[in-house]
């Protein structure tokens, strides 16, 4: 098992948040070079190429924040449209499987959660050696708790 490393540490998929916020620039200001470049175009549809272009921006923005936070007090995971902080003790075990998107959590409460902050899409290896690292966060906190409680 690999060391866990000191806390807090932070995982996300870092050439996929760059590929992400870089061509969501590049569109934004595509859009809003031809909005402004298009002399037919009156500044009502001006605005609409704008706030496109902004709108994808966001979008793709949305798609870049994904992350995993690991910490004393537990783990917060950051997916596209939420955030949920979860304790140590509700993390029961962490998936990384061949053909997996990304990690996934399974909770004490019975459901999984995905993890998007770890994925294995274009750096694989990173991923990998994320996802182990999480694991060992998960069972180090949970071996410490567990002698916690029988003392």
């Amino acid at each position: 098992m690999p060391d866990a490393p000191a806390l807090p540490v932070t995982f996300r998929p870092g050439s996929t948040r760059v590929i992400l916020l870089t061509a969501g620039v590049v569109i934004f200001l595509v859009i809003s070079g031809i909005a402004m470049l298009l002399e037919q175009l009156g500044p009502g549809e001006r605005l609409t190429f704008v706030i496109t272009g902004a709108l994808i921006f966001w979008a793709l923005a949305r798609f870049a924040r994904v992350k995993v936070v690991a910490d004393e007090s537990g783990v917060t995971v950051v997916n596209i449209a939420s955030r949920r902080h979860l304790d140590w003790a509700e993390i029961l075990q962490v998936n990384l499987r061949p053909g997996d998107p990304w990690v996934y959590l399974n909770l004490s409460d019975g459901t999984s959660l995905p993890a998007l902050g770890i994925q294995p899409g274009i750096a694989r290896q990173r991923a990998i050696a994320d996802a182990q690292a999480l694991r060992a966060l998960a069972e180090a906190r949970s071996t410490a708790r567990a002698t916690e409680d029988r003392v």
